[in-house]
């Protein structure tokens, strides 16, 4: 069995069929689906999909291209919505600076108000870093200094040397469809010597589908090529991959595990505690 760390199955390509994408999916072997949200208008629709189905879980927060339009988002807004029992993550928050949709100090205050939340919840905080790696370093060991909190970089695509920083500060890394692309030789290389405790992987559906769908919609069905991939790559099967990703799911994001659909995964759990 195989998660999808990181999904959006609000979002326009998927939420016109969401059950048949999700029904596409679980044929192939994919168990469980993390639901993420992007904007503060999004939380109640992303936990009403976790609410119905007992393999989909939900993250809340918000996106650095929204960090403009959510100034006074304090902590307590994330607080409140991360006590519903399918929210098992904060995020996705973080630095972006290729675009620029948000200003950058904005950017960096909305990411340590979200640290902040993990810190108190326990909740592993999802984190999106691109064109950023030097100020995304340079907060996460500044809080982490503060006090240690869960995390994750999803999608990664960053530097071999961001990486280790990263798994330095004990975060785990997770592999999108990104890896199988012909000219994604640095992430290769990554992908294949992230320590096998700390690797997870995901499809970002409705974006970024891998190799052999470029150019279609992602759908989390996908996870399968991209693990597939990525044992590969490490010389190892895929159902060693797919049971070594779902141990990490499991043991980062510890308030799933009460709520775990199948056997199979509450037994890879239970491993991973």
């Amino acid at each position: 069995m195989l998660i999808d760390s990181h999904c959006h199955l609000n979002y326009k390509g998927l939420v016109e069929q969401q059950g048949d994408i999700l029904t596409r999916a679980r044929a192939a072997g994919i168990g469980g689906f993390l639901n993420i949200s992007t904007r503060q208008r999004e939380w109640a629709d992303i936990i009403a999909t976790a609410d119905a189905h007992d393999d989909v879980w939900a993250s809340v927060g918000i996106h650095p291209h929204e960090a403009d339009e959510h100034i006074d988002l304090g902590a307590a807004a994330l607080l409140a919505a991360a006590h519903h029992p399918k929210v098992i993550a904060i995020g996705e928050t973080g630095l972006d600076y290729y675009y620029d949709h948000s200003d950058r100090a904005a950017q960096q205050a909305l990411f340590r108000t979200h640290i902040a939340v993990a810190r108190e919840t326990g909740l592993p905080l999802i984190i999106h870093t691109r064109d950023a790696e030097e100020d995304t370093t340079r907060i996460i060991a500044e809080e982490m200094a503060a006090g240690a909190f869960p995390a994750l970089i999803h999608c990664f695509t960053a530097s071999a040397a961001f990486g280790q920083a990263m798994l330095d500060l004990g975060l785990t890394i997770s592999i999108s469809g990104i890896v199988t692309f012909k000219n994604a030789h640095d992430l290769q290389a990554v992908a294949a010597d992230i320590p096998a405790d700390r690797l997870l992987v995901e499809t970002d559906a409705p974006f970024l589908a891998p190799v052999p769908h470029r150019g279609k919609v992602c759908e989390p069905a996908f996870t399968a090529d991209t693990a597939r991939f990525v044992a590969g790559l490490r010389g190892v099967s895929v159902e060693e991959l797919a049971a070594v990703t779902t141990a990490n799911f499991f043991r980062l994001f510890t308030k799933a595990q009460g709520s775990a659909p199948h056997a199979q995964a509450q037994s890879l759990a239970e491993r991973a505690a």
